[in-house]
């Protein structure tokens, strides 16, 4: 327990150390950068922030598509927060862009207009951070994100508003050591997000948070590096305006990354059974239409086998319905392990299974019974377990696929009367009570 304790404590400090060490090395280069004497290019930077608008917009919109899904407030404030970002981008690009050829460009909002843009993104994500600890989970998701849009739009229209009310300067001390010790704050509260994303991934190490991690450190990274600029559109300035770039798009990277994987899980969901994990009724009705008409088209059969686990409800009031329920997912687990990767294998109805043979025959179908039939017999875990199954055969003779679940019905119901008159006493015993 000590050394566990000593190990993780060390980890944490070589984290820590090595963030310093990232930072200081970022504020030396951008330091460099101020050297560098690059022309001041407006449309650069206007395409910059178009850019990143439409990352930032994207963003929104794939994360509040998550909210939907999980109802995790912590998607629908970022959802928010960049949506509004991408606004106040949308506005200062705007006057990066000479649109009337007799107009000279109007520049002189556009630095504070930035800062107040990224004070706003660095406010909301550690809000989101705080709305998650405390009140993780939506139940009015829809009115939630209403609200959340009109939010946004009311906030873009006071922002705009104050434009003119802003100083022209980007800085008034250019030759101190952080020319622009106004993107410090932004900085610093994008590095208590990013040091509350580290513990957050301790907890949720999910494609989303190591990306929104990602894209917290690399805003840090900006706002360190644009506290060297000393005017706008200097070489620290365009360097931090790329790296609010990547930010955005490893952000976005890392939601539909996310997105993807929730989305797969609630399509494996929505075809599997969820006691067994094996197909759904569902999934196996379009596995069988699938094979029909591949063998239609190909002439080569498959074959369905049903099977019944015997005595469920011996197994149930004998043993109780836990017991039940096990005896289901062994049956399943033997289905799942002893059947080829081509196979399909469903759970029917409550104690009822299906088993798809893709490109095999009457033979074959019974190699894979006696199989299972001999799978079981073996299981030494009580109590025995024991199933009736029917095989019934496509051919490609056009015939229905109720038609073809039904002859292998009537063929598992026939086993389970040949089955009855050999062993007419057949029960499972009683569970044993304890001695007292």
């Amino acid at each position: 327990m000590g050394q566990s304790s000593l190990k993780h404590r060390h980890t944490r400090t070589t984290v820590f150390l090595s963030h310093v060490a990232a930072f200081l090395l970022l504020i030396l280069a951008a330091y460099w950068l101020r050297r560098i004497t690059i022309p001041s290019d407006p449309l650069l930077q206007g395409y910059l922030q178009v850019i990143s608008s439409l990352l930032a917009f994207v963003f929104a919109a794939v994360t509040l598509v998550r909210f939907q899904g999980t109802q995790d407030r912590i998607s629908l404030i970022l959802g928010a927060g960049f949506l509004l970002s991408g606004a106040v981008l949308v506005a200062t690009s705007v006057l990066f862009f000479q649109f009337l050829p007799d107009e000279p460009l109007r520049l002189l909002w556009a630095p504070f207009a930035w800062w107040i843009g990224r004070m706003i993104l660095a406010l909301l994500m550690v809000a989101a951070l705080l709305v998650e600890h405390f009140m993780p989970r939506s139940r009015h998701p829809r009115q939630e994100i209403a609200s959340a849009l009109l939010a946004v739009i009311a906030v873009t229209y006071v922002f705009a508003a104050s434009l003119r009310g802003l100083p022209p300067e980007v800085s008034r001390h250019p030759q101190t050591f952080f020319p622009s010790p106004q993107q410090l704050l932004p900085g610093g509260i994008f590095l208590v997000s990013l040091f509350w994303y580290r513990r957050r991934l301790v907890v949720e190490d999910s494609p989303f948070d190591r990306t929104m991690y990602a894209a917290t450190w690399l805003n840090v990274a900006a706002q360190l590096s644009s506290a060297q600029s000393a005017r706008l559109m200097d070489a620290p300035f365009v360097f931090a305006q790329s790296l609010i770039v990547m930010g955005y798009a490893v952000a976005l990277g890392g939601a539909l990354l996310e997105n993807a994987r929730l989305f797969e899980r609630v399509r494996h969901m929505a075809v599997s059974d969820p006691l067994t994990g094996l197909a759904n009724y569902r999934r196996l009705l379009d596995v069988l239409e699938n094979e029909t008409e591949r063998t239609d088209r190909t002439g080569r059969p498959f074959a369905v086998l049903l099977l019944d686990l015997d005595g469920l409800k011996t197994i149930n009031d004998s043993y109780g319905h836990l017991v039940g329920s096990r005896a289901i997912c062994r049956l399943a687990d033997i289905l799942r392990i002893h059947c080829r990767a081509i196979d399909t294998a469903a759970r029917y109805g409550g104690d009822e299974f299906a088993l798809v043979l893709p490109e095999s025959q009457e033979p074959e179908a019974h190699r894979v019974a006696d199989r299972i039939r001999e799978v079981m017999a073996n299981d030494d875990e009580p109590p025995r377990l024991s199933a009736s199954i029917g095989i019934a055969v496509y051919r490609g003779d056009g015939e229905r696929i109720e038609t073809l679940l039904s002859e292998a019905d009537q063929d598992l119901y026939a086993e389970k009367a040949k089955r009855a008159k050999r062993h007419p006493n057949a029960i499972y015993p009683r569970r044993r009570t304890p001695k007292t």
